[in-house]
């Protein structure tokens, strides 16, 4: 779509129910929409593009990104659905990390992102998730200034990592620093930030594009963890984009969309509920039907990518050493030079609340540095 193309396009209603009304608090003389389909936006992460003029953003830090010139401001426009918690985005604008509330839900709000910037200079917005499904919003749009251009968004990075994980993974209570290693503060979601999860950091430090398959609580099996009360584990999730809700079903996940060089499953924390069943007994038929389901899981994994280098890992969230142990049992049966397992300096006895921001740099750190000592090839 070219900029005259694009001109004072107005929000518009969108198909399949989605409401995109004409605003009224602004000039349409002053004020310029980028639609979600422009050309030079970039995406990544697991988002649903079914309807490209309303892509909805579901899991953990998936985001898009935008550079443009001639505005002293950038805004968005979402609608949000929320489920629990407070529902915040995380914004990054030339580089400067922070967040933005959504106030209501249900209905299209204009957020804002910047202002204040300098008109001839090139700036970069980046709009995040920083929570899990604890809500999920449609993105409406950009809006700029009349007259600001539209430039080509940096491109994503050639390498690309792909975590499979619970709350740790997806940044909960990461930004809670005062209680590192200690138990987490009451809050509504306003300290859970996928940006500072050790799962993004790593792949900061790699270089790395990153899907973050990720939800507070899950466990691997169905009817085990937290998450939906159990119901749903992410053997029968990590297909989809969304886990729970009406659109649990569909769309599921394409996964030649977007193919990982390294793929961490970081699963086997909350397992332990609402039984410690490698705690109470480890040779028990119940353990080891676990690690039948998580031998399984991974070879799903493997017939999805069949040249990718897996890690597998737990975190440094306490939890019983029985789990990593069966985690090592079945990288071992499985005989895949390209499965590997991997262990933390503190794992399973670091915190007994969940990471925070410095534990994951430390985290990103580690993990880092084990995938770039896999094989010269690892990024081939």
């Amino acid at each position: 779509m070219s900029d005259m193309d694009e001109k004072n396009l107005p929000v518009k209603k969108a198909e399949k129910g989605i409401i995109m009304q004409r605003y009224t608090d602004y000039d349409e003389t002053t004020v310029r929409m980028i639609q979600p389909v422009h050309d030079e936006l970039t995406y990544c992460g697991r988002i649903d593009h079914s309807d490209p003029d309303a892509p909805v953003f579901v899991q953990p830090g998936s985001f898009v990104r935008m550079s443009f010139t001639g505005s002293s401001w950038v805004r968005a426009v979402v609608m949000n659905h929320r489920s629990y918690n407070d529902s915040w985005v995380g914004v990054l604008s030339d580089r400067n990390q922070y967040r933005v509330k959504i106030e209501k839900d249900e209905e299209p709000v204009v957020l804002t992102l910047a202002e204040n910037l300098e008109r001839d200079t090139t700036h970069e917005i980046t709009l995040f998730k920083r929570m899990d499904q604890c809500h999920t919003y449609v993105f409406l749009g950009f809006l700029v200034e009349y007259g600001a251009r539209v430039e080509k968004a940096r491109p994503l990075p050639r390498k690309k990592i792909e975590f499979y994980g619970d709350s740790v993974t997806a940044g909960e209570v990461s930004e809670a620093q005062n209680y590192a290693g200690m138990p987490d503060p009451p809050s509504e979601g306003e300290y859970n930030n996928a940006y500072f999860s050790y799962a993004w950091a790593t792949a900061r430090r790699l270089h790395a594009a990153v899907h973050l398959v990720a939800q507070g609580g899950i466990a691997l099996r169905d009817g085990t963890g937290y998450y939906e009360n159990g119901t749903r584990g992410m053997e029968s999730c990590f297909d989809r984009i969304y886990f729970s809700g009406e659109k649990s079903g569909e769309p599921r996940w394409n996964f030649a969309r977007y193919t990982p060089h390294v793929v961490v499953v970081a699963i086997g924390q909350n397992d332990a509920w609402p039984e410690d069943i490698m705690k109470n007994d480890y040779y028990g038929e119940q353990a080891q039907q676990w690690r039948e389901h998580y031998k399984a899981f991974l070879c799903r994994l493997r017939e999805i990518y069949p040249h990718a280098w897996i890690v597998l890992a737990t975190t440094i969230l306490n939890h019983h050493p029985g789990w990593d142990r069966s985690i090592g049992k079945v990288c071992t049966e499985l005989r895949d030079p390209k499965i590997v397992h991997f262990l933390y300096q503190e794992n399973g006895r670091g915190t007994p609340g969940h990471v925070r921001a410095s534990e994951a740099m430390q985290m990103a750190l580690e993990l880092s540095g084990f995938i770039e000592g896999l094989a010269p090839d690892v990024w081939d």
